[in-house]
């Protein structure tokens, strides 16, 4: 495990335990593209979660060769634990150049204060048996499971000549390793490819956004009242464009109903972002939008003044 010293402008340590009603700005963490110094976690800013700036002059934050077996990470999630003070991040362990079969692994992040991270590299193949025909590992994210009392880590995995699938694990305490047998956690009806998961809590239920593959991909959801099971597919997209998709991000607005969906509309350098107040119904928002930067699959996460 690797210990990342990290000097940020504008993060500053947090302290004890947190309510919403103490959010007043947003962090998005991203990573820029696929050729030389891209494949790095970056941090931006926002106040309100429309007008995002780039934290380090956009400069790395956090290098993929320092945490990474590949020399790349992309796709960073990060979130705020249970308690209010620590934070975790997942990305993917890969380098684009390297081919998109070519990566087996992610990396776990923790930190309590935003600028020291601590970090753990988990390749599925060597860690659990019966993956010798696995051949990527991408997009993981974290999410608290209330009813276990642990962090439950998903992502997609492409075994073979099998369609990429979603599946979870559990992490330990430390969140350095995984301690449950990868288990599948949503089945397409038509066992198509699912990548890019992202599980949202509204209304005590559980609604999954993921990006279908092949004919028609695009951006689809699925509910449960279970975190780990029973996910049944809305059969419909939601993204707002005709140009290909992937990343999907929600987060909710501080002090607010509403919802913000935004992805990468990753053929034309950009993205979308769009509102909604019961994730079924979403309106582009982008004339709303300012970011003085470029990012690919990232995610958002509300902060604190501090």
């Amino acid at each position: 495990m690797r210990q990342l010293i990290l000097i940020v402008a504008c993060l500053v340590a947090g302290g004890s335990s947190l309510k919403a009603q103490n959010y007043s700005a947003y962090l998005f963490t991203y990573f820029t593209g696929s050729g030389p110094g891209a494949e790095q976690i970056r941090f931006a800013l926002s106040y309100d979660g429309y007008h995002f700036r780039a934290l380090n002059n956009d400069n790395t934050i956090i290098p993929g060769a320092a945490i990474s077996s590949t020399g790349g990470v992309r796709d960073p999630h990060i979130l705020r634990g249970a308690d209010g003070k620590t934070f975790y991040m997942v990305v993917t362990d890969m380098k684009a150049a390297n081919g998109w079969n070519s990566n087996r692994a992610m990396v776990l992040l923790k930190s309590n204060d935003l600028i020291n991270w601590s970090s753990a590299i988990i390749n599925i193949q060597k860690r659990f048996p019966g993956n010798e025909d696995l051949l990527r590992v991408w997009a993981p994210q974290t999410i608290y499971d209330t009813k276990a009392g642990r962090y439950m880590v998903y992502w997609s995995m492409k075994h073979g000549n099998d369609p990429d699938k979603i599946y979870y694990a559990y992490a330990n305490d430390d969140f350095t390793d995984l301690v449950t047998e990868p288990k599948q956690l949503f089945f397409s009806p038509t066992n198509g490819a699912c990548i890019d998961g992202d599980i949202v809590l509204k209304d005590g239920k559980y609604h999954l956004f993921f990006k279908t593959e092949g004919a028609g991909a695009g951006i689809k959801i699925a509910v449960s009242d279970k975190l780990t099971e029973g996910y049944v597919l809305q059969d419909r997209y939601v993204q707002q464009t005709k140009d290909p998709v992937e990343g999907a991000g929600v987060f909710k607005l501080n002090n607010s109903d509403e919802y913000i969906l935004m992805y990468d509309v990753y053929t034309k350098g950009r993205y979308q972002f769009t509102r909604s107040s019961d994730l079924e119904h979403f309106t582009v928002i982008d004339q709303e939008v300012t970011m003085d930067f470029h990012p690919r699959h990232g995610t958002v996460m509300p902060v604190t003044a501090d």
